[in-house]
C-alpha cells in the first residue's frame, strides 16, 4: 500500500489540518476530559468499542496527537495484538512490539519509538502471538504500564472491542479511566449496554462516551461528542 494512500486510510486530521472542526472537536474532547477530572490524576486512559470498525483506533490515535501538541509528553499504546492499526496510522514498521516485549523477546526501549510529531511516542502491537489475553494479564504487563507511567504525561491505550474478546477488560483494570467509542448509526443499543455492563463487572472507570459519524445538516464531516462522569448513571 503507498503512503498516500495509507494516508487515505488512516487520516491524522489533528496534524494534518489542525484548524478543521473535527480538529477541534477532538481539542474539546481533551478539554472536557481534564476538566470533567481536575480533582483525579487521568495518566492513563483507554479506549474501547463494543464492535470493529467504530472508530476506536483513529480517535485514539488523533487524541494522542492533540495531547502532544500541548507539549505533554504522550505514549500511544496499541495493545489490540488481534486486528492492530496504529503502525498503519502512522506508518511505522510492526516487526517488534508490545507482544515481542511481553513475550521476553525484546526490552522496553527498544519498542517505544518516536512518531514524526513531537512529544509522541509509539508502541505498536508487534507479531499477532496466539495469547493475546494472557499477555496483557501478565504481571509483565502490569510493570511495563508502572514504568511508562514515570516516563510519561498521558498514555493512550488501544484496545479490541470489548464484545469481541476480554482484552480490553483486561486492560481497563490496568488503566485509570476508559472512553468508550460509538459509531452512531451502527451499534445497537442492547450491544451498547452489554458493553458498558462488562467494563463495569472489571470495575472499570468509564470516563464517558465519544459518538462517532453522527449526521448533521450542513455538514459533510465526521462529529464526536464528549460526555463525562455525570452521564455515567444514564442509558447509553
Amino acid at each position: 500500500m503507498s503512503s498516500s494512500r495509507r494516508n487515505e486510510r488512516w487520516p491524522l486530521i489533528t496534524n494534518t489540518n489542525t484548524k478543521s472542526p473535527i480538529s477541534e472537536a477532538y481539542r474539546i474532547l481533551r478539554t472536557n476530559i481534564e476538566f470533567s477530572n481536575v480533582d483525579r490524576n487521568l495518566k492513563c486512559i483507554m479506549f474501547a468499542s463494543s464492535q470493529f470498525g467504530e472508530g476506536k483506533s483513529t480517535t485514539a490515535s488523533n487524541l494522542a496527537v492533540t495531547y502532544a501538541q500541548t507539549n505533554r509528553k504522550v505514549l500511544l499504546i496499541d495493545c489490540d495484538m488481534r486486528r492492530p492499526s496504529q503502525h498503519h496510522i502512522f506508518m511505522l514498521s510492526n516487526r517488534y512490539g508490545l507482544s515481542s516485549y511481553l513475550s521476553h523477546q525484546v526490552d522496553l526501549d527498544e519498542i517505544i519509538v518516536d512518531s514524526t510529531i513531537p512529544n509522541l511516542s509509539v508502541i505498536v502491537a508487534g507479531p499477532i502471538p496466539p495469547n493475546p489475553s494472557e499477555l496483557l494479564a501478565s504481571k509483565r504487563m502490569s510493570a511495563m504500564l508502572e514504568q511508562l507511567r514515570e516516563q510519561f504525561d498521558m498514555i493512550i491505550i488501544d484496545t479490541p472491542p470489548i464484545m469481541a474478546v476480554a482484552d480490553a477488560q483486561i486492560a481497563a483494570t490496568l488503566c485509570d479511566g476508559v472512553l468508550l467509542v460509538m459509531d452512531s448509526g451502527r451499534v445497537k443499543r442492547e450491544i451498547a449496554m452489554k458493553s458498558k455492563q462488562k467494563l463495569e463487572h472489571v470495575k472499570a472507570r468509564i470516563l464517558g462516551v465519544v459518538l462517532n459519524k453522527i449526521s448533521r445538516k450542513n455538514a459533510n464531516s465526521y462529529y464526536y461528542y464528549y460526555y463525562g462522569d455525570r452521564d455515567q448513571g444514564e442509558e447509553a
